[in-house]
């Protein structure tokens, strides 16, 4: 790799972009795939141009959306706030446990809403409904709708 040059060129099975916003373009998703890429989870708030990694003709990418994937750092978070107000500190594999508990759910209610709206396999779909109704049941619990 050299100096000024995006890291999407290299070869890959796997990419975690993670540090600029709407960093991967499809130039570059289409570069991944060339190269053996067939996952790509964003470690960040859209890393990726909107369906970059899902637009190569032909291809299928694996892909992870951040605000599913990255939800493990809220959650790690929260757990700690929890501790904190209990002043109790748990384990690593306590919380290693919940956090995995955590993210397993956050898949597979993303893999599911996805398969009842019609686009099985789509976590982009999923996560984006199953977010919104969860934050949508949430104001109506609480009477604002």
């Amino acid at each position: 790799m050299c100096a000024g040059q995006r890291p999407w060129g290299i070869k890959c099975d796997c990419a975690f972009p993670c540090a600029t916003e709407n960093e991967i373009t499809a130039e570059d998703a289409k570069k991944l795939v060339n190269n053996g890429c067939y996952l790509v989870s964003e470690a960040a708030n859209m890393p990726e141009r909107a369906s970059s990694c899902r637009s190569v003709p032909g291809e299928k990418i694996l892909f992870g959306p951040g605000k599913a994937a990255n939800a493990g750092g809220v959650a790690t978070s929260g757990l700690e706030m929890s501790q904190n107000s209990m002043r109790l500190p748990w384990p690593r594999e306590e919380v290693d446990s919940r956090l995995r508990h955590i993210m397993s759910t956050i898949f597979k209610n993303s893999w599911d809403t996805a398969e009842e709206y019609g686009q099985p396999g789509n976590l982009v779909v999923g996560a984006n409904i199953a977010g919104f109704v969860k934050v949508a049941d949430a104001m109506l619990d609480q009477g604002v709708v």
